[in-house]
């Protein structure tokens, strides 16, 4: 009887799927779902794994750690726990840990405008360097990049500022976070509410991208960013996730980006310097001002932050045309 059952049922629901992905709706639906649970397939076990770890304290330990080498950058030592804070977590958990440690108190616009270059470029490596993994990126060109580009980046503007004696006036902060609960109830309240943003984020992109399209106005997107991409090295195809990830972050790019690394839409070398690309430079507006409220200046952590990708990325471009194919392996393959 059961088996009986299965046969009927299964072909009736073969039937309302090949249907539902026919209508244009369905098959926006279908879009929005698969490039979200890839997404959460990811996040999850990555955000359990840091919350586990920043239980445990060895976020502390690690800060404390690398603080001799903050002066590198012309920043106390202690501003190393909320560089690795970032790293491991996120810009809001690095925040506050920059105002328990008095950063406001004692910094210049400066030390503050390289401290926030340097976690606008590697903050949220978990689950970052995860998605891009996703993508075809070795784990570890992405944590060469992110970290390396992070301390290059840091360590010119420290030197840069300190030689034309530039933004050496104390900061003026302009907002101070609120004390988070640190149980699992609160914990879980704030991820739920975050994988809900995400969702109606995807959703609305994938509708805009649609309509765009139908209305031709993708065209014109790819016209007006032609002589980024060409600087780049990055095919026009690329485009509307550039600028998604410029704009929305790396996850939602990244996401996308998984999609279609899979169906081969995207030549595989664009979508490596792509990722590579919104890893330097992304999120521009929402983790711009973040770092605005602390005191950065924002012609450092926004035009120079941008330029800094482009010609990290246009270097690594031209690069990657010498290497053979094995040494290529070693920082891009296709995913299965």
């Amino acid at each position: 009887m059961i088996r009986y059952l299965s046969n009927k049922i299964n072909p009736s629901l073969s039937a309302f799927s090949y249907q539902f992905e026919k209508n244009a709706a369905g098959r926006w639906v279908l879009d929005v779902w698969r490039i979200f649970w890839g997404l959460v397939k990811i996040m999850v076990p990555i955000l359990l794994v840091v919350r586990v770890i920043e239980l445990l304290g060895w976020i502390s330990i690690l800060g404390k750690a690398i603080s001799p080498i903050m002066v590198w950058f012309g920043l106390p030592g202690e501003m190393g726990l909320v560089w690795v804070t970032a790293m491991s977590s996120n810009l809001y958990a690095g925040m506050a840990i920059f105002y328990q440690l008095g950063g406001a108190e004692q910094l210049t616009i400066a030390q503050v405008s390289v401290l926030s270059s340097m976690m606008l470029v590697s903050h949220g490596l978990p689950i970052e360097a995860a998605i891009a993994k996703a993508v075809g990126a070795k784990l570890r060109f992405t944590l060469v990049l992110r970290i390396g580009g992070a301390m290059l980046f840091g360590f010119i503007l420290h030197h840069s500022y300190s030689t034309l004696d530039v933004l050496q006036t104390p900061i003026s902060s302009l907002w101070k976070p609120e004390s988070n609960e640190s149980d699992w109830t609160s914990w879980l309240l704030m991820q739920g509410q975050t994988f809900v943003a995400a969702l109606v984020i995807i959703a609305v992109l994938t509708l805009i991208i649609r309509i765009l399209n139908y209305l031709g106005i993708e065209k014109i997107i790819h016209i007006l960013l032609s002589p980024l991409l060409r600087l780049l090295g990055i095919g026009a195809k690329a485009s509307n996730i550039i600028v998604i990830g410029l704009t929305l972050g790396l996850s939602f790019g990244g996401s996308i980006l998984i999609r279609e690394s899979k169906t081969g839409h995207i030549d595989n070398k664009d979508i490596f310097l792509t990722m590579a690309f919104l890893g330097l430079s992304h999120s521009l507006i929402e983790d711009t001002l973040l770092m605005l409220l602390l005191g950065a200046d924002l012609f450092t952590i926004l035009w120079l932050r941008l330029v800094f990708g482009i010609v990290v990325i246009a270097l690594l471009a031209r690069g990657i045309t010498m290497l053979s194919a094995k040494k290529y392996a070693w920082l891009y393959q296709q995913p299965k």
